[in-house]
């Protein structure tokens, strides 16, 4: 019987699996070897039946995450999710199996390219920073800086939201007022008179962040201002396009499902395997 050297060894049976004829009983053993850590062989198959179910509902979570991103692939400062797997120790039969499981989402915080548009109130964040607006739930950051001027003068987000100045309040800008230029550390001007100042915000690196509306995300922790500086700033006449890279996303879903069908044709075996051991026991009865 082969036995995991860690915990968690779920992926490297995609790579061990052999074709049906082929050395059946090597595959059999990968199967059973999901769930077996040294214990005894009366649990064996009942709690490989458990892992392999386990592993596929993690996986099943990990492809929503992925199908999630991909239709999300072209949305504006859009970060992608992902999600933490590990294992969960369970005690059976005396010792220890280890369960896979899909842990905590966590969203990514990479840098999506940069798309010039030539539009006066698109404004792109360079380096770590966030805007701010202001939302039902509280302030909610976002790297889309797609902005607009309703008819009272007020700049909001593509979402509807008032955009936030760097103290915390709603930006304001008279429309009529002339063409509106924003610089590298967030100054608003029209006709060469400073008129505001976009807000740029800095998330604690430990924040918790959760998805809210379109591109933003909330925060547990307050977030503090941003002096702008080489490293991090505005770009006018830009937008952040989504950090989602479709290929590679296509690539992990065709490996999960590669997966998931080798840990149903060892589901299959096992409960095979289960009810060969039922017949053979019951035989001698």
């Amino acid at each position: 019987m082969i036995a995991f050297s860690s915990r968690l060894e779920m992926l490297k049976l995609t790579r061990n699996w052999t074709p049906a004829g082929q050395g059946s009983r090597k595959r059999r053993d990968s199967c059973l070897a999901l769930a077996t850590w040294n214990r005894p062989r009366r649990t064996i198959l009942t709690t490989a039946l458990y892992v392999d179910a386990a592993a596929q509902m993690a996986l099943t979570r990990r492809m929503d995450s992925l199908a999630f991103n991909l239709a999300n692939a072209n949305t504006t400062g859009f970060l992608s999710e992902g999600l933490k797997f590990d294992s969960v120790l369970s005690t059976t039969g005396g010792a220890n199996v280890a369960f896979p499981n899909a842990g905590a989402d966590y969203i990514s915080l990479a840098h999506g390219a940069m798309r010039k548009t030539g539009n006066a109130l698109d404004v792109a964040v360079r380096g770590d920073g966030w805007l701010s607006v202001l939302t039902p739930a509280g302030p909610a950051y976002t790297r889309d800086g797609r902005l607009q001027i309703d008819a009272g003068g007020s700049v909001r987000s593509i979402a509807g939201y008032p955009v936030l100045d760097a103290g915390g309040a709603p930006l304001a800008i008279d429309a009529s007022a002339g063409e509106v230029s924003i610089a590298a550390d967030g100054a608003i001007s029209q006709r060469g008179k400073t008129v505001g100042i976009l807000g740029l915000f800095s998330l604690e690196p430990d924040a918790r962040l959760s998805r809210h509306d379109n591109s933003s995300v909330l925060s547990d922790r307050e977030a503090t201002p941003v002096t702008p500086s080489s490293r991090a700033g505005l770009m006018q006449g830009f937008l952040e396009q989504s950090n989602v890279n479709p290929l590679l996303e296509l690539t992990k879903m065709i490996e999960i499902q590669r997966t998931f069908d080798h840990i149903s044709a060892c589901l299959n075996m096992t409960d095979n395997a289960q009810q060969d051991a039922i017949r053979t026991l019951g035989a001698q009865t």
